[in-house]
């Protein structure tokens, strides 16, 4: 598989992570929108929403993405799933945009 947010997460590819646990991890885009934009991204290959399963999964995306939140003393922020490529998502892995900050 040549799934870059796979390479992440297996450490294939070195990135410094926001956050990391059993399923997900966080770091920041590489081509931010706002000040602060950061992907929650599924250890686990799930291609889209449109694949998603699991339910719980998306709640911990929210979760994790509130947590980051808190951390980075956002009072207003933005969270953003892309499904497929009319949907605007350019990678074939679920993740989800925290966007904020000033």
């Amino acid at each position: 598989m040549d799934c870059i947010f796979c390479k992440i997460a297996n450490k294939e590819i070195p990135k410094e992570l926001v956050l990391e646990n059993e399923e997900l991890i966080a770091f920041d885009d590489i081509h931010p929108k706002t000040p602060v934009h950061i992907l929650v991204v599924t250890k686990a290959h799930v291609a889209s929403v449109k694949e998603l399963e699991n339910p719980e999964l998306a709640g911990d995306m929210v979760m994790a993405a509130k947590k980051i939140a808190g951390e980075k003393n956002l009072d207003g922020y933005k969270l953003l799933f892309n499904v497929g490529r009319e949907g605007g998502q350019e990678i074939d892995h679920l993740h989800l945009h925290l966007m904020g900050g000033k």
